[in-house]
């Protein structure tokens, strides 16, 4: 029901300020260009879903082996003490626990293509706990919320980007975003802890949250002594190694406990089809209504009224510049991308805006994109507070990158 009205809200919002235009600025082009722009969003939607196609049957099929072999249901034991507190409704040794470490362990290492298949796969099976197949549950909810928080350990597509613009130091940006991103996560799983009124005050999850602090402190430590050409190199190094050693784990698994590994990968791979032509529809749909409302010119209108309202009230606007990144990153990955590029372009990659813009687009995840594919990939219609869970994770993580940034670069 919520992105119902999200979804009317973009194209009523985008009309108004069409008309306006036209009318008043006599701006003739504003209609073709929504036009164009729902045209062109239906094409990427499509696009994407068929880019994904491969993706999540390679993956679907690989996670059907380690379901097979065991290693799914060993790594829910292995994490029931932390998840049975966070995600109470999944039974403990349950597989979903499995899927969601997997989804986390990607996000955590930046490989969004390997991500996504498996957090398809944990909703999928999440739904199998559901009693209402097109309501939401809360651990639907806190699962979504873990993956719009972004976490990230390794930026390493930002700072690629950093350096093809010319930053003198393109790693200058990796701890305030580590801070950041840690913080907005915490700050998600809070804020959805409190909708679902779950107890964090336990001493499983504190050691737990205790220990994820010293491990980033270590990872903050161990990179900050590293050039940003031995950063990359480190970085994307482990984080292929780890993932390609996954695989080989799983199909090592497969074969001890007498699984067909091919067959096995083959039917989970028509699952990974399935998938992505379901999310189709959702994600055509979503796309659309972001594009027409950016291509209305409603979004430079938000942002030239922020900073008028920040520099009414006598405080520091430079911020302002970046922050076309922080509200795009919820509606649109590649469009946050396009929005981090033409900060850095336009001020300078060094510049307070340029590096605030990074930190935006490392920080949270695409929320509504997040949305459509996940809940579409299980038919779930009424989201419940998934949207304001989300959004108020957005919010932390927008308040927490200007404070890093101000603390680093203001």
């Amino acid at each position: 029901m919520v992105l119902n009205y999200i979804w009317i809200g973009f194209f009523l919002i985008a009309f108004v300020i069409a008309m306006i235009r036209l009318l008043f600025l006599g701006d003739y082009d504003v209609f073709p260009s929504m036009m164009d722009a729902t045209f062109s969003s239906a094409k990427t939607a499509f696009e994407i879903s068929l880019s994904l196609t491969g993706v999540l049957s390679l993956w679907l099929g690989v996670m059907k082996i380690g379901e097979k072999g065991g290693v799914v249901n060993a790594l829910s034991r292995l994490l029931s003490p932390v998840f049975v507190r966070l995600f109470p409704d999944i039974p403990k040794g349950h597989p979903a626990t499995g899927s969601i470490f997997m989804n986390i362990a990607a996000n955590l290492l930046g490989l969004d293509n390997a991500a996504t298949p498996l957090g398809l796969k944990a909703m999928k099976e999440m739904q199998t706990l559901n009693p209402q197949k097109d309501t939401a549950t809360n651990a639907m909810i806190m699962f979504l919320v873990l993956n719009t928080s972004g976490l990230c350990l390794i930026p390493v597509t930002i700072m690629v980007y950093r350096t093809q613009l010319g930053a003198a130091d393109a790693t200058d940006i990796f701890i305030p975003l580590l801070i950041q991103t840690f913080i907005c996560t915490l700050g998600g799983i809070i804020v959805t802890s409190i909708y679902q009124k779950i107890n964090l005050f336990q001493r499983t999850l504190m050691c737990t949250f205790g220990g994820m602090m010293l491990l980033f402190a270590a990872i903050i430590f161990c990179f900050s002594t590293m050039n940003d050409a031995t950063m990359s190199v480190v970085s994307s190094t482990a984080a292929n190694i780890i993932l390609m050693t996954v695989i080989i784990g799983f199909i090592i698994a497969g074969i001890r406990k007498h699984v067909n590994v091919y067959e096995s990968f083959v039917e989970g791979a028509k699952d990974g089809f399935k998938t992505a032509v379901s999310i189709i529809p959702y994600l055509v749909a979503m796309l659309v209504g972001i594009g027409v409302f950016r291509a209305s010119g409603a979004m430079d209108w938000l942002i030239d009224g922020v900073s008028w309202c920040v520099s009414a009230l006598g405080f520091d606007n430079q911020w302002v510049g970046a922050l076309p990144t922080a509200l795009m990153k919820p509606l649109s990955g590649s469009g946050a991308r396009g929005m981090m590029v033409d900060a850095m372009t336009t001020y300078g990659a060094d510049s307070f805006v340029g590096r605030l813009s990074c930190i935006f687009q490392g920080s949270t995840d695409t929320t509504f994109y997040i949305l459509a594919v996940y809940f579409g990939s299980v038919s779930i219609r009424k989201t419940r507070h998934a949207v304001a869970a989300g959004l108020w994770t957005d919010l932390i993580g927008i308040l927490a990158a200007i404070f890093v940034a101000y603390l680093f670069f203001g």
